[in-house]
C-alpha cells in the first residue's frame, strides 16, 4: 500500500479532522524515529499514520481500538509488522510492544497531543513556534496531560532515551509538517 492509498483509507474511516491531523503528525513522528534509529522509515510512518484508522468505530468501545484497525489493514494488506503495531498500541490490550518501532509508537500518541496543546496557546498557534522546554513544562503540571500520557512517559526507559531527547525529536518531527495538516485550535 502506498502512502497515497493509506491516506485514503484513513480519510475513508475518520471524519474528524483533529484525528486526521493527529494521524499525520503521528506520522511525522514515527518517520523521524525511523531515522534516529536508522530504521525503515516508510514502515514506521505507515504505522503512525494508521494507528487510529479504526478510531470513529471504536471511540464508544476502547477494548476495541487496535483490534478493529489491525483486521482492516489485515484486508488491506497492510504489512505485518504495522498491523501489529497498531494492535499493540492500545495499552489495555496488554499486548507486548517488543520492538521499537511498537515502544515509539505507544509513546507518540500523548506527545503529539501535547506539541498541538501547547502551540494552541501561542498567539499564532503553530506548531513551528513551540520548543521542548514548553512541552516539559506541561509535562511537569501533570493535570493538563491527564493520567494516561503522563503515565505512558514511564516506559521511556524501554527505549533508552531521555524524555527530553523524546521531545526535542518529537516537535522536530512535527515542526516539518506541512502547516495546511496542522490544526492548533
Amino acid at each position: 500500500m502506498t502512502r497515497d492509498e493509506a491516506l485514503e483509507e484513513l480519510k475513508i474511516r475518520l471524519s474528524d479532522k483533529y484525528m486526521l491531523q493527529h494521524s499525520i503528525v503521528s506520522e511525522a513522528i514515527m518517520r523521524e524515529f525511523a531515522l534516529y534509529y536508522h530504521d525503515d522509515i516508510d514502515t514506521w510512518g505507515m504505522a503512525g499514520l494508521l494507528h487510529d484508522i479504526d478510531y470513529e468505530r471504536t471511540i464508544n468501545n476502547p477494548m476495541l481500538h487496535g483490534v478493529i484497525g489491525a483486521d482492516i489493514l489485515e484486508n488491506l494488506d497492510v504489512d505485518p509488522t504495522i498491523v501489529y503495531c497498531v494492535r499493540a498500541h492500545n495499552d489495555s490490550l496488554e499486548i507486548p510492544r517488543n520492538r521499537k518501532i511498537d515502544k515509539v509508537l505507544f509513546l507518540s500518541d500523548p506527545i503529539s497531543d501535547l506539541i498541538i496543546k501547547s502551540a494552541s496557546k501561542l498567539p499564532n498557534k503553530k506548531i513551528s513556534d513551540v520548543y521542548a522546554e514548553e512541552i516539559l513544562k506541561m509535562l511537569s503540571e501533570q493535570e493538563l496531560v491527564g493520567d494516561a500520557g503522563y503515565d505512558k512517559m514511564k516506559h521511556l526507559d524501554e527505549l533508552s532515551l531521555t524524555l527530553e531527547k523524546f521531545i526535542e525529536i518529537s516537535v522536530k518531527a512535527m515542526q516539518r509538517v506541512p502547516e495546511e495538516y496542522l490544526y492548533a485550535e
